[in-house]
């Protein structure tokens, strides 16, 4: 369970975030006419953000180019 949270920290971070941040452009923007498929609920905006937010955050992860796929097959 920690390595597994370890190796997804910066999923994790990432998809708080963006929850906390898809809640709060509900609260502030929202969708006034309620025909706006994502702001017109905050679960969905939440769930939303948290998505983004963890795509988003996923792109700064670095590989170890030790544990690679790719270079253990190129080894002899």
């Amino acid at each position: 369970m920690k390595n597994r949270i370890r190796k997804y920290k910066l999923e994790i971070i990432g998809s708080i975030t963006g929850a906390v941040g898809g809640f709060l452009y509900w609260k502030f923007v929202g969708c006034a006419s309620g025909s706006c498929a994502i702001t017109s609920s905050p679960v969905n905006s939440s769930i939303y953000g948290a998505m983004m937010g963890a795509l988003f955050f996923g792109l700064f992860k670095r590989e170890n180019k030790n544990n690679s796929k790719e270079t253990q097959h190129e080894k002899p």
